[in-house]
């Protein structure tokens, strides 16, 4: 008898906006200097959800979301402020000196 797996998905995991707050600060820790890596999380956090919702209450399009959150996505700090208000997130900035 074989094992079957499906691939892992953090999304499936989010099932909060606590969850998905404290997802966004890792990657935020681990990131470093790396916007698509942000983005590709604010998409993880968006597939947890209603994407079509987004969607609509964002003013942009599934396949646009898609592609601006994907790993190779480039997303512009407008789309990025929309989409974290959207899923009830405020981005927060913070002295570190």
């Amino acid at each position: 008898m074989s094992e079957t797996y499906s691939r892992y998905d953090s999304a499936d995991y989010l099932k909060t906006p606590h969850d998905a707050a404290l997802y966004l600060e890792a990657a935020l820790e681990e990131a470093g200097d790396d916007p698509a890596f942000i983005a590709h999380t604010l998409g993880v956090i968006a597939r947890s959800g209603n994407l079509s919702a987004l969607a609509r209450e964002t003013g942009l399009s599934r396949e646009g979301l898609y592609k601006a959150l994907s790993e190779d996505g480039n997303p512009s700090f407008a789309t990025i402020l929309k989409v974290s208000k959207a899923l009830g997130l405020r981005i927060e900035f913070h002295a570190v000196a």
